[in-house]
């Protein structure tokens, strides 16, 4: 029996994404969608699935868990990365939001708000180009270029991975997001975000601005100069993006890095990234898994004094 979320809200079915917030609980970002045992088909999600549950690090309880109603979190949704600010005027419950992105390599992308304190979630700038894969996008790593591996049809198509990496400006009013299947930067004030009126998914779609390019990358993370780092997959490194003169600089380079993810800033001043082989996995082509073990974990320190940013 194949496990896809109705009736498991009590249950982790397909993780995608841990992070721990600005007061240290951990979030589990569960995207509801397993794949079958054959490899081939990614099992749609259903009420009870698509969640976000945190936990006391101290002893390890679960504090709450939010699920996501199918008008959000779709049967073919995939939730990648989650972002949160508790700072307590941004809402009425004063308990902060959490951002996500919904990278679904079937198509309805897009950014989910969640108010921590009521449960409520909702989408913006849904199905729009700024979320969306680009059109015939190929990446490249390691000097290979890097394609979808269909395993239903045995063929291969441009990666179709949408809206992904995603991190707070170090003073919470923007939205930096990107997606997989691209090298554009985009950011949007988390204010029109948070917006639910009857205009506000239009001014959401607005509001998107574009910082050119960054590279091909995957996740994000945010320190506390408002420095925002991601990988740089055909440059095996991590690039920061200043926001304040709108450059992109490669941060660190090393042969031994390739895709970058899982990007976490301690307050320790340093930076956390897993380099996790995943252009080698089964999804892309030739549908083989080729990656060897051990993958990696690197730490490098931040520049300036840069430390974990904290939003409360």
């Amino acid at each position: 029996m194949i496990i896809t979320g109705a009736n498991y809200q009590n249950y982790l079915i397909g993780v995608q994404s841990v992070v721990i917030d600005p007061i240290d609980r951990l979030w589990i970002l569960d995207t509801g969608r397993v794949y079958t045992p054959d490899g081939k088909t990614l099992v749609q999600s259903s009420f009870g699935g698509p969640k976000l549950i945190s936990i006391n690090l101290s002893n390890n309880s679960i504090i709450q868990t939010i699920l996501f109603p199918p008008t959000v979190a779709y049967p073919d949704s995939y939730l990648n990365d989650v972002r949160f600010d508790l700072y307590a005027p941004i809402t009425d419950s004063g308990k902060g939001v959490a951002y996500i992105t919904d990278s679904s390599s079937e198509g309805r992308n897009g950014l989910i708000v969640v108010d921590l304190g009521t449960g409520e979630s909702w989408r913006h700038v849904s199905a729009t180009q700024a979320v969306r894969p680009d059109a015939g996008f190929v990446g490249f790593v390691n000097g290979q270029s890097v394609y979808y591996y269909d395993a239903t049809t045995g063929g291969t198509t441009y990666f179709p991975i949408g809206s992904d990496g995603i991190a707070l400006s170090v003073n919470g009013e923007n939205l930096f997001f990107c997606p997989l299947s691209s090298r554009r930067l985009y950011s949007i004030p988390t204010a029109l975000l948070r917006n639910r009126n009857s205009s506000s998914e239009l001014r959401s779609q607005q509001g998107v601005v574009y910082h050119g390019e960054k590279g091909f990358s995957d996740g994000f993370e945010t320190d506390s100069n408002g420095l925002i780092y991601m990988g740089n997959f055909e440059q095996n490194a991590v690039v920061a993006f200043n926001p304040y003169n709108g450059t992109v600089n490669t941060f660190v380079r090393d042969p031994r890095i390739n895709w970058v993810d899982t990007l976490s800033v301690s307050t320790d001043g340093y930076l956390y990234f897993t380099s996790n082989q995943l252009h080698l996995s089964a999804g892309s082509y030739p549908g083989t898994d080729r990656r060897v073990k051990p993958y990696a974990l690197f730490k490098a320190k931040l520049p300036n004094g840069g430390k974990k940013l904290i939003l409360t």
